[in-house]
């Protein structure tokens, strides 16, 4: 391997949980310089790429990806993080394997890196923050499991459990599980007391995140709705908002806008796309649903998705949260990039204000 080519080279690597297979194409010519297999370790990337000179390096975006995109980006190379999501090349691919994986990387990367739709990590700190958040949302996940699990078993007894708000339910049903239960049910509750002060103890750290090392969730938390956990996600997530160059692209980073397929024989009504981040989609759902539920204060967000609520049907309901939930991702991002006070009805008053001058 010459000088010369190892700065023309495109690199694909296919990560695995032990070994990752390498696969370099000169991008001049296309020809193949060198594969083989590395150890998935800090120490093998280290000792492989430190001291090669730059090269395109292109990865799939998983579990392994932000260590080994930092460590090589730090090593000076040029990395494009592929989107999982985009590559039906890799995915639909009859003949798959990690080497196969690997040469398609490479050789998208020489052609082209947009074909890639090529991803950004976040930052290392922003990675650790959302780590408590997920750590959280997997401890209220195990809680609504548990809880339907014991009502479900005393209702196979012919009984039924009162109603109760999730966080104090070990609290109120014990006295009402019947005898014969009490073996089986008792250390569930003692498991569900243990996973509330748990998930107490991260609403803690969260509120103490948010204050202290993310001051930009003051300005998201302005809108009603907006509480410290979708507030912080949002940082975390969105990392950086001058990726953006409208706050509207947020909505279909984040999923929320309709699929198109869009054709001569028509443009049908599709589902979302669901694509970015689940998690900071569902936290903004539910935003959503509490600024149109009964709680909810009056403001222009509120007032647009009860109109849309109001068309009718069996899916308008839905699909006013959804929208709404798209629009308060715009709006969030907005907040944040100008440092504006938030207006709960600026549309509403410039629209009185227009009519009052007529």
């Amino acid at each position: 391997m010459t000088q010369s080519s190892v700065n023309h080279l495109s690199i694909g690597i296919d990560l695995g949980d032990r070994y990752s297979h390498m696969y370099v194409l000169d991008r001049a010519t296309r020809e193949v310089v060198e594969e083989g297999r590395i150890r998935t370790t800090r120490s093998a990337f280290e000792q492989r790429f430190a001291e090669m000179p730059p090269a395109r390096v292109a990865i799939e975006v998983g579990t392994h990806s932000p260590w080994v995109s930092r460590l090589l980006t730090a090593a000076g190379h040029e990395v494009k993080i592929a989107n999982a999501y985009k590559l039906r090349l890799i995915y639909e691919n009859d003949s798959k394997s990690d080497r196969v994986d690997a040469e398609y990387l490479a050789r998208l990367a020489a052609a082209d890196p947009k074909l890639l739709h090529p991803l950004e990590h976040r930052k290392e700190e922003h990675q650790a923050t959302r780590a408590v958040l997920i750590a959280r949302d997997r401890l209220v996940a195990c809680r609504t499991k548990l809880i339907n699990s014991i009502r479900g078993t005393v209702k196979a007894f012919g009984e039924r459990l009162p109603s109760s708000d999730t966080s104090v339910f070990y609290k109120k049903v014990a006295d009402h599980v019947p005898e014969a239960l009490r073996p089986a049910v008792g250390p569930l509750l003692e498991t569900l007391a243990y996973i509330e002060q748990r998930i107490r103890a991260y609403d803690k750290e969260i509120e103490r995140l948010g204050a202290q090392a993310y001051p930009q969730t003051r300005a998201l938390r302005q809108v009603k709705g907006v509480g410290p956990i979708t507030s912080l996600n949002y940082v975390v997530t969105i990392s950086n908002p001058q990726n953006f160059k409208k706050s509207r692209d947020v909505g279909s980073y984040l999923g929320l806008r309709p699929r198109r397929r869009s054709s001569g024989r028509g443009d049908p009504e599709l589902r979302i796309s669901k694509a970015g981040d689940g998690m900071l989609r569902r936290h903004l759902v539910q935003s959503a649903q509490y600024m149109l539920g009964p709680h909810g204060v009056d403001c222009d967000l509120k007032r647009w998705g009860l109109k849309l609520a109001a068309r009718g049907g069996k899916t308008a309901k839905k699909k006013a949260i959804v929208a709404v939930a798209r629009k308060l991702a715009v709006l969030l991002h907005r907040l944040w990039i100008t440092g504006q006070p938030y207006e709960p009805l600026r549309n509403a008053n410039k629209a009185a204000a227009k009519v009052a001058t007529v």
